[in-house]
């Protein structure tokens, strides 16, 4: 009999799903085919058609009571399955991860763990589909073949590369290779090199790795191009017929030095004691039609993605920086948020339309700031017919943010970092990135726009793209609040939820005191990530019970989306109809990939920014820094250094002095002899001790008389690790502190959706 996977489906079909493997042989020959079934029912178990059980049994996938969902393997070897259909998170030990890879959607087994608090451990038993077919990594020649070791070392991997598939790769080049063949059993994965990139200490390979890393599209398809070409350069008569004509009207645009796209212009008039604000956005979607080619490969991109010295638009360049960029001096078709406010920073009213501008003045950070806060008079009288203009967009700026603050909007604020790249592309330098009352100005004004026309959709019942953020995670808000209680802070939970004002409230008793950056860091793991849905479940973090992004169509898809929306909401009868249901169609599918688009730009912008912070650091090892822990694991304290930004490990096998013990809750190594403390927040002296780019690590050690650890303070000492969350304390805490602010959102969503350059040398100008 020649045995096949069919044979063994129906059988198992036939005996409810679930069989010893004994049943196998007695059913189909015995042990003189023992070899022969034992390879294939493995094979079919890595490749997802059986689950195998404990007891040498196997099962249909969805006959045993298990669980399918995403893996996300973390570079120390453990993984985390989050269930497709909801629920706590499912720990896989190493040993038990069986050949998944990370991202992989995988069935995995579950049970209570021995930790207790509703933890649940478990082993992956079928992989279900890959999700990952190309590494980008280091190609390895020796006297056994050659590999692949990828780069992402979540993928816990080695690719063996037979002779045929290592193209023109050179002992030590960084590569591209396609996974031919998965690893299964004992065998390990296979490929071949589809792409050389050269030597990995090039500056250019090192973000093109990223780039591949990623599968960020860098080349726009031949047909998106040509229907940029085919687009004007200049707006005619005919496509400001029907528009609101704004152009005599003293509109600027605030932004960076280095920006070349501006997708975003503010005027304001002060009528008695209330303020008029128009917010004039670049009206893409009137050259960007959607289901054309340009439509197409903007949605597939989602985002611009932004490093420190270039962008990866979403859209072509002849777009963005041309016709849709509100260039001074020229006419820009866009679409306006007029707004009303009165001296308390209430919105009396608000209207919609499309319109047409010239702006004025293409005005930056640094000019507004001399001229709005450091009272230059040679500044302002250079432009003077827009600097009492900007006085009075102030005195509204700081108005809307005492409203916002008032009612519980969570911003953190700390503080960025910006990268100095070099014209050979090394890094030269990292410095705080500047903020300033001008940053905020045009960051309030934004913010303002987007609630507006949220609300405005919202009160017409019409189907719309929401930026959504929802109350943090109950289980770790009891955590912090345990936390915070050690150091005389409390705040109320009501039904396992708290109002954004009560976490306002308590960041701002702990602003000036020592325990400030502790308290910050804490309740910033609390928190969830922003994210788009079709669904209104308001914004947890602005403390906005109606949210959207309007004010960037340039670079963010979803922006997009809503002029879409907007504009078919103007017209009226069958016709309007029409327009609103193509506008509105497939929202729960774009909010769901722009998300994802959102946060691979997000991993990918912070992965070329350690990368920098890595090179930069190389050149230091043996230098000594002022830092403050930032956070604490079982195995040792991670130390940011001041003002560098730049994170490390002081492993606890080398605190010589005691023995250390993990206080979870308290964020703490605790010594067991001595009392000692190390907290995080605490400030620290390191040595940089060793700086591996091969590894992302970066090893620091505490300076002799550096440490400013403290005696142990009043709490419950745990004598045995926490099991770890998803995001893990151990490993890596969060991905970047910088990444996000409380209110979820990445920073420049925080601050009104202005993206700011990370570098000095950019090729498509700010971070927008």
């Amino acid at each position: 009999m020649n045995l096949t996977r069919k044979h063994i489906v129906a059988f198992m079909k036939q005996n409810e799903g679930t069989q010893r493997y004994g049943a196998f042989e007695r059913a189909f020959g015995g042990r003189h085919i023992k070899r022969e079934l034992k390879n294939l029912l493995e094979d079919m178990a890595g490749d997802g058609e059986l689950i195998r059980l404990r007891g040498n049994s196997y099962a249909l996938p969805g006959k045993e009571k298990t669980t399918r969902g995403r893996i996300s393997v973390h570079r120390d070897g453990y993984g985390f399955v989050t269930p497709e259909d909801g629920g706590e998170d499912i720990f896989i030990p190493s040993k038990f991860l069986k050949s998944a890879m990370n991202g992989d959607l995988v069935e995995a087994s579950s049970s209570a763990s021995r930790m207790g608090g509703g933890k649940l451990d478990g082993r992956v038993l079928a992989i279900l589909e890959r999700s990952t077919s190309r590494i980008v990594g280091r190609y390895q020649e020796s006297g056994r073949g050659a590999i692949v070791i990828p780069e992402d070392q979540r993928l816990n991997i080695a690719v063996s590369i037979p002779v045929k598939g290592r193209n023109l790769a050179v002992d030590g080049h960084q590569v591209v290779a396609e996974i031919t063949s998965y690893p299964i059993g004992g065998r390990p994965a296979e490929g071949k090199i589809i792409e050389v990139l050269g030597w990995p200490d090039d500056p250019e390979v090192e973000v093109q790795s990223v780039i591949r890393r990623f599968d960020l599209p860098q080349i726009f398809p031949p047909e998106a191009l040509a229907e940029a070409e085919g687009i004007a350069e200049i707006v005619s008569p005919a496509d400001i017929k029907g528009r609101v004509d704004l152009r005599t009207m003293p509109t600027v645009t605030i932004d960076g030095e280095t920006a070349k796209d501006f997708d975003d212009a503010v005027s304001l008039r002060r009528e008695g004691a209330n303020f008029r604000l128009w917010v004039s956005i670049a009206d893409v979607s009137h050259y960007v039609r959607k289901e054309s080619p340009l439509d197409r490969e903007a949605y597939l991109r989602g985002t611009s993605v932004y490093f420190p010295d270039r962008c990866i638009p979403m859209l072509p360049e002849r777009l963005s920086n041309g016709i849709c960029s509100l260039n001074p001096s020229v006419d820009r078709l866009t679409m306006t948020a007029e707004m009303l406010f009165d001296q308390s920073g209430a919105m009396l009213e608000s209207k919609f339309y499309p319109s047409v501008i010239k702006s004025a003045a293409r005005l930056t950070y640094t000019i507004v700031k001399k001229i709005i806060v450091d009272d230059d008079r040679e500044a302002a009288d250079k432009f003077r017919p827009v600097s009492p203009m900007l006085m009075e967009m102030k005195e509204l700026a700081l108005i809307l943010m005492a409203m916002r603050k008032k009612r519980g909007s969570i911003d953190f604020d700390l503080p960025e970092p910006e990268i100095i790249i070099g014209l050979t592309g090394l890094t030269e330098g990292i410095i705080r990135a500047e903020r300033n009352l001008a940053h905020q100005l045009i960051e309030e004004f934004m913010l303002a726009a987007n609630e507006a026309v949220a609300q405005h959709i919202t009160s017409r019942d019409i189907p719309f793209l929401y930026r959504v953020h929802e109350n943090p995670d109950p289980a770790k808000l009891v955590n912090f609040q345990e936390f915070v209680y050690g150091f005389g802070y409390e705040f109320k939970l009501v039904d396992d939820k708290v109002s954004p004002s009560e976490l306002q409230r308590l960041l701002a008793q702990a602003d000036g005191q020592t325990e400030e950056r502790m308290i910050n860091y804490a309740l910033l793991r609390c928190m969830k990530q922003a994210r788009y849905s079709a669904e209104n479940l308001g914004h947890f973090g602005l403390a906005s019970d109606c949210y959207c992004h309007f004010t960037s169509p340039i670079r963010r898809y979803p922006d997009l989306v809503v002029h879409r929306i907007l504009k078919a909401s103007f017209a009226e009868g069958k016709q309007g109809l029409k327009q609103l249901a193509l506008a509105t169609e497939r929202l729960g599918e774009i909010a769901e990939h722009t998300s994802k688009r959102e946060r691979v730009a997000m991993e990918a912008e912070r992965d070329v920014v350690e990368m920098k912070k890595l090179q930069f650091m190389q050149k230091r090892v043996g230098e000594e820094f002022d830092g403050y822990i930032s956070g604490v694991t079982p195995f040792g304290l991670f130390v940011e250094l001041d003002e560098l930004f730049v994170e490390g490990l002081v492993h606890i096998s080398t605190l010589a002095d005691d023995i250390y013990t993990h206080a979870e809750k308290q964020h703490s190594l605790i010594g067991r002899h001595t009392g000692k403390v190390y907290r995080i927040g605490d400030k620290t002296r390191i040595s940089v001790a060793s700086v591996s780019p091969e590894t992302r690590r970066i090893e620091f050690l505490l300076a002799s008389g550096g440490s400013s650890a403290g005696k142990v303070f009043s709490g419950a000492v745990a004598t045995d690790a926490e099991r770890y969350p998803k995001i893990p304390i151990r490993g890596k805490r969060l991905p970047s502190l910088q990444s996000r602010t409380g209110n979820g959102e990445p920073k420049e969503e925080a601050r009104g959706g202005k993206k700011r350059s990370s570098g000095k040398n950019k090729k498509w100008g700010k971070r927008r």
